[in-house]
């Protein structure tokens, strides 16, 4: 019987059980010992043209996360409604946003006594005291502003060939198109409400001296104390809290976190908020892991610092170079020549609402046709049907109805 060796450098082959290469250098196939060439012998198999071995299945991709639709109220269009959605937003009597005098001269500033001033000396001066004559005194109005919203559609397709779906090495080849589809779609649907967010806050709060985006420069970054500053801001717009304050539990390094509200922002100012100090000079950053065990987190919840809740957005926007000038020695996130600015948005509850048109809202019904390639798709631009196409479409709408509950908060990102 004749002998072999094991040639290590050539690695395990198939059908050789390791010993050797199944071909010789010329490329003609060996016996099962790997001595004799067959290349003479009649219907000798050759080399294969292709050596790889692939999995059938593609690797897929993980669905992203809806962070913003799920905060939603929803207004469904009934039949026959227009693109257009107006509603009225009442504001309370004792506000600054309550101005009127009702068609007559008020007896107040305004119509609205003293507004939402805090000051003693305004606030007694302006008290509805009643007069021995009892005339016309005292008049008062309550005013309310109109919010709007308008749908819009929304639609792509995709197309494809009969060859496509009967040659690629994929099977499931007309599938992962659908499924890239829908998933494209809802990730759309999703970055348009964050645009809408963004762009529809009503109170913008710049970080550090900065009064505007091109005066933010390296020295505009979230601190601390624009938390405290910004809490104060919420309370004074009557923002209710998303969640109460809960208590550690009896397990190891379980902390009491207070009440408060989220903050969702990108992974850009990560290292900003982990590396913040509290007042006492003490880290302010506490983990999820560390009170995670007293509450459910937040979906992409990474920790706290005072009285908000981190949310890590992955697709999280930002607008590139729009701060000052970036310097050669500038340690925070930049284009090259200006620096980024990054939003972070805190949503009050009821502050926005989405428009459903067969839909609930949050989930989105999209209408899809498509055609399989053949005699249907057949036609003068393709006489032989070989072409088949997908399409989906839907329609989008945002409406902000308390924008006073929305805070923008934009910052730089340290590098």
């Amino acid at each position: 019987m004749a002998s072999f060796e094991y040639d290590a450098s050539k690695g395990m082959q198939y059908g050789t059980g390791g010993r050797t290469s199944m071909f010789d250098d010329q490329g003609n196939l060996k016996d099962n010992l790997g001595q004799i060439p067959l290349s003479e012998q009649k219907g000798s198999l050759k080399p294969q043209v292709i050596n790889d071995f692939f999995k059938r299945k593609a690797l897929i991709d993980v669905v992203k996360e809806q962070y913003f639709q799920p905060l939603a109220t929803v207004t469904n269009l009934s039949a026959n409604p227009g693109k257009y959605i107006k509603q009225y937003v009442w504001h309370p009597l004792l506000d600054d946003r309550n101005k009127n005098d009702q068609g007559i001269d008020a007896t107040y500033e305004n119509g609205n006594l003293y507004g939402s001033s805090k000051d003693i000396s305004t606030i007694v001066g302006k008290l509805p005291s009643r007069y021995v004559t009892y005339s016309r005194y005292n008049r008062l109005g309550v005013t309310s502003t109109l919010a709007e919203g308008t749908a819009t559609p929304l639609c792509y397709s995709i197309e494809f060939t009969r060859d496509e779906l009967m040659f690629n090495s994929e099977p499931e080849l007309y599938s992962h198109f659908i499924r890239e589809a829908l998933r494209g779609a809802n990730e759309i649907v999703e970055d348009a409400l964050q645009m809408d967010l963004i762009n529809g806050a009503g109170v913008v709060y710049y970080c550090g001296s900065a009064t505007s985006d091109e005066t933010m420069d390296a020295t505009c970054e979230l601190t601390y104390k624009d938390l405290i500053k910004l809490s104060k801001m919420l309370d004074d717009n009557h923002v209710p809290t998303h969640y109460k304050m809960f208590t550690g539990s009896t397990n190891t390094d379980t902390r009491t976190v207070d009440g408060g509200w989220s903050i969702y922002c990108g992974s850009e100012v990560r290292e900003t908020l982990m590396s913040m100090k509290d007042l006492h000079d003490r880290p302010a950053f506490i983990p999820v892991e560390q009170y995670a065990s007293g509450v459910t987190p937040v979906k992409g919840e990474v920790g706290r610092i005072y009285k908000f809740r981190i949310i890590e957005v992955p697709e999280m926007m930002h607008w590139e170079g729009a701060g000052a000038t970036a310097t050669e020695d500038t340690t925070v996130e930049n284009n090259g020549t200006n620096i980024n600015i990054y939003p972070m948005l805190i949503i009050g509850n009821e502050s926005f609402t989405t428009i459903g048109l067969r839909t609930d809202g949050r989930t989105h019904k999209f209408e899809i046709m498509s055609k399989m390639p053949g005699q249907a798709t057949a036609d003068k631009n393709d006489p032989y049907g070989r072409t088949g196409w997908w399409s989906i479409q839907w329609w989008y709408g945002t409406m902000i109805t308390r924008p006073e509950r929305l805070f923008l908060i934009k910052t730089v990102a340290r590098i």
